[in-house]
């Protein structure tokens, strides 16, 4: 039937578009043909179109390709009005890209029309730069905040500047094996896009956890500026305000048992006196199970400063924190990295765990199972869409694993919310103005930016939550933790202490009061502290964490993903985070933490509230991942405005719309894909690193055109109605040109 009504209207079509075939229309229809009808052509009296009922026309429509409805919508006014009908779009939107039926238009799109066209040319799709310059696997892509620049880390010990425009040249690079570093991991520029954090692992035996963080000034040439140590290498390092860097160190207490500190650093550390102090611990964190704190960001939260009093999603520091904290291990946070930071130079595939199911019983998850029923109704209310196909759509590609990936399945309240915060430019929540560059032509003298950094802390006012992952079964990371940040300062003038005479005196008496005491008793130890009515020194029971509490900072808040995490990634507004994460098997129990669960090969990725610190979707087995725990790695993920995107293992990145929850395409590389980045500035502009050396710049068919680019190739798209019909993209071969 469906075909027939195809084949009728494409029937029509050709009819309308013959005149030779189409007779004058008499006076009795003359009133319609003026009305519906351009002067193309008019149509027999008694043809049957003229009275053909509108329902009947917009069924015929919605069995034809939107192609083929558009060319029919040329035939005259009538169909052209009727081609814009937006039920058909909804349809045609549905079908084709998978959406959930009870899945409303997104507030702010003009229709279901503007949508389909969105999602047609303005997702980035085409591979219009691919950049050999580095020598090895690239690790991670991290754009500036204007998004003219971009930056990459790779094994080869680089860290590479690129312009961001069309076609992408080298700006600036940098060896950092100069400075005795194995590779640089991590990037990230500061928010008036004047300074770049680069972070890196040194060389050291194979299971060494010493890292650095370097400081790189934008202006006036590409100077390092400073080095700060950051242990371990996979903690990354963020910017907390636009002239202050974090930075971590570790140091172990008991067996299993260390202590994570976070430092305040300055990222200009040329001082007139060694009196002025360059950096500041500001947190202390207890690890037990030979965990430690990991990749390290800073989320501006505007909505803290009103919900003060009422503490939404989170704990006060003298209240419920040591009950949360304990609570937080059996129902709490996630965790980020692997053991080793970056990829290792090899992958392999690791047998699928067939128990590595759904998560286990999660209260905040009820709510979309009432969502699965709520979908069956508005299936069985709607009646031919389902039969169209829409009802279908959001069905587990089972037949297709390697050519579909899951759609992000969100909770009622992130649509609503989300609703409101995309109105909210990401620069509401930021600290300072991205346009003051421009403002000032472009570029600041250092000594502006030195000014500027003695009262940088003082000036900030946005709360802030310091967001990281951990773990409490396990050396890996399982879980996610949240601190409010409060009451930061910076001392302008470090304390005078004792002189240097004094010191090496005290260091002595301790030296030979060491020496006595190791020849006598343990004894005669005490009753020399009686004699001096002293208490002989107690060793802190480390492995007790009640007993040692009060010397660590609380965190405020836990979730635990029950899984591996291996990449973070915050929305522009800050409100929510994305989190990789490759699931252990259901009901697992962990007895050994150095012999942590086996890991999914599928990547789960998460969706968190800041606001409430709830989860609030998920999409299970999303894309792939092999390596097994002992090894696993980063798998870097980025959010923009629109769209969530992931590298992955099977060679593939993938993207996915923000709102919709469906999976819009893969982008092809020749290995592992470690790194996605969004421009800030452009959404439709992507750029992806590999394992393969390989950097690929991908941009809509929108931008490409406007721009004159011709592509060199194109990624996979899903679309429902042309997936097998749809042609094999080329491969795209280019030699592998060494960095200069």
């Amino acid at each position: 039937m469906a075909e027939a009504r195809c084949n009728l209207a494409r029937n029509v079509v050709n009819e309308k578009r013959n005149p030779e075939s189409i007779e004058s229309n008499t006076s009795s229809s003359g009133s319609s043909s003026s009305d519906e009808y351009d002067g193309g052509g008019q149509y027999a009296e008694n043809s049957p179109w003229v009275f053909l009922p509108e329902p009947l026309f917009i069924k015929i429509f919605f069995h034809l390709h939107p192609r083929d409805m558009l060319n029919a919508a040329q035939c005259c006014r009538r169909w052209y009005r009727l081609s814009k009908d937006d039920y058909i779009w909804r349809k045609y939107f549905r079908r084709e890209f998978n959406v959930d039926a009870s899945i409303p238009l997104k507030r702010g799109a003009e229709s279901w029309r503007s949508e389909y066209r969105r999602l047609t040319n303005n997702v980035p799709l085409v591979m219009t730069d691919v950049l050999t310059k580095h020598s090895h696997q690239v690790l991670h892509v991290s754009f500036s905040h204007n998004g003219k620049i971009f930056a990459t880390c790779s094994k080869d010990g680089f860290v590479i500047v690129w312009n961001a425009s069309y076609p992408s040249t080298i700006r600036d690079s940098y060896d950092m094996k100069k400075l005795n570093w194995k590779y640089t991991q991590y990037s990230q520029f500061n928010q008036s896009d004047t300074l770049l954090l680069v972070s890196g692992v040194h060389f050291g035996s194979p299971h060494s956890t010493s890292g650095e963080i370097a400081v790189f000034t934008m202006q006036n040439g590409f100077r390092l500026k400073c080095r700060v140590t950051n242990r371990p290498y996979d903690i990354f390092g963020t910017w907390f305000s636009d002239q202050h860097l974090l930075s971590g160190d570790l140091s172990w207490l008991a067996h299993l048992v260390s202590q994570s500190m976070l430092w305040l650093n300055k990222a200009s550390q040329e001082v007139d006196s060694e009196h002025t102090p360059v950096r500041k611990q500001i947190y202390k964190f207890y690890n037990r199970n030979a965990s430690s704190i990991r990749a390290i960001m800073v989320a501006n939260c505007p909505w803290l400063a009103e919900d003060d009093s009422v503490g939404k999603g989170r704990k006060d520091e003298d209240g419920d924190e040591a009950s949360n904290q304990s609570r937080a291990t059996d129902d709490g946070p996630s965790g980020s990295g692997g053991r080793r930071a970056g990829n290792p130079l090899s992958h392999y595939q690791m047998n699928h765990d067939p128990d590595s199911e759904d998560e286990d019983d999660d209260p905040d998850e009820e709510p979309e199972a009432a969502n699965g029923e709520g979908l069956q109704g508005d299936q069985a209310r709607e009646g031919d869409e389902g039969q169209a196909g829409t009802g279908a759509a959001m069905q587990p590609p089972v037949a297709e694993p390697a050519d579909y990936a899951s759609p992000i399945q969100y909770l009622e309240e992130f649509r609503q919310e989300y609703e409101e915060s995309y109105y909210d430019s990401s620069d509401d929540c930021l600290d300072d103005d991205d346009d003051d560059d421009e403002e000032r032509g472009g570029v600041a003298d250092d000594s502006t930016e030195l000014s500027e950094s003695e009262d940088d802390i003082a000036q900030l006012s946005t709360p802030k939550y310091l967001i990281f992952s951990t773990g409490s079964k396990t050396y890996t990371p399982h879980q996610i933790g949240f601190k409010r940040i409060t009451g930061v300062t910076f001392p302008r003038r470090v304390e005078y202490g004792s002189t240097l005479r004094e010191r090496v005196a005290i260091r002595e008496r301790q030296r030979e009061l060491q020496v006595i005491m190791a020849e006598m008793s343990p004894e005669e130890i005490r009753l020399q502290y009686l004699l001096q009515n002293e208490s002989p020194p107690v060793e802190p029971n480390w492995a007790n964490y009640e007993a040692v509490a009060d010397r660590f900072d609380r965190v405020d808040k836990l979730i635990d993903l029950h899984g591996h995490i291996i990449g973070m990634g915050l929305s522009p507004d800050h409100r929510y985070l994305y989190v990789n994460s490759r699931p252990w098997p259901k009901n697992c129990v962990i007895r050994n933490p150095l012999e942590p669960p086996a890991i999914a090969q599928e990547i789960d990725i998460h969706v968190i509230d800041l606001m409430t610190l709830k989860k609030v979707g998920k999409m299970l087995r999303a894309h792939k991942a092999y390596t097994p725990n002992t090894e696993c790695f980063f798998i870097f993920l980025d959010v923009c405005d629109n769209y969530v995107a992931s590298g992955a293992e099977d060679m593939h990145a993938y993207l996915w719309e923000r709102y919709y929850g469906v999976c819009l395409a893969k982008y092809q590389h020749e290995d592992v894909v470690n790194s996605v980045a969004f421009n800030p500035r452009d959404n439709e502009m992507l750029v992806t690193t590999s394992d393969d050396y390989e950097i690929k710049v991908w941009r809509s068919a929108a931008k490409a055109k406007k721009l004159g680019i011709v592509p060199v190739g194109k990624a996979v798209e899903f679309r429902k109605l042309n997936r097998n019909n749809r042609p094999q993209p080329q491969p795209h071969y280019r030699s592998r040109r060494s960095y200069r």
